[in-house]
């Protein structure tokens, strides 16, 4: 059991994981112990490198979640053509055996525009409820790579706010040469 699961309980899955995840590295950067006399915190490195690690490891699952969706989408609609093709034959076919009399021939071109425009519908209607299927998906996704992204930033602005500026008193404590881009080690 790794340490992130003895802490926050067992990791669940679907897209909510890496969004989890992330809020526990805010959380964790949140309430950190302050050091004294600084605007700076201590925090577990160990314990954040993990947290991040772990959301990382679980992003591909939601790319390959979407790239799956987009596939049965391409799937569906090949389906769904491939069945208004054999409609439409059926309704050719159909047509053709009842040419032998007028009336018969007549009717037989009423049924077989009326089928041919309800597989058209039918197959309007299952085109584009697999897209708005795959555009809600989409979307979630989107939402979740969103605040991925807002988090990082704003962890990445708190970590640029602790690098002191280069007119620092020598009296505070050095956390790193920001030309370098070194930062302060705790440990060290």
């Amino acid at each position: 059991m790794s340490s992130v699961e003895q802490e926050f309980g067992p990791t669940p899955s679907a897209s909510a994981d890496v969004e989890t995840l992330l809020g526990r590295v805010a959380d964790l950067i949140g309430n950190a112990r302050p050091m004294p006399l600084s605007a700076s915190v201590m925090v577990n490195r160990d314990e954040v490198l993990e947290l991040v690690e772990e959301a990382v490891t679980r992003l591909p699952e939601e790319l390959r979640a979407a790239r799956w969706l987009l596939r049965e989408r391409q799937e569906f609609l090949a389906k769904v053509e491939r069945e208004g093709d054999e409609i439409l034959e059926a309704a050719r076919v159909r047509a053709e055996r009842m040419v032998q009399r007028t009336e018969v021939v007549r009717a037989a071109q009423q049924e077989a525009r009326r089928t041919v425009e309800e597989a058209e519908a039918e197959a309007r209607n299952l085109r584009h409820e697999a897209e708005d299927f795959c555009d809600q998906k989409l979307a979630q996704f989107e939402i979740i790579l969103d605040r991925t992204t807002k988090t990082v930033q704003a962890g990445r602005a708190r970590l640029q706010a602790a690098i002191p500026e280069d007119g620092a008193d020598d009296d505070e404590p050095v956390f790193g040469d920001a030309a370098d881009g070194e930062f302060y080690d705790q440990d060290s």
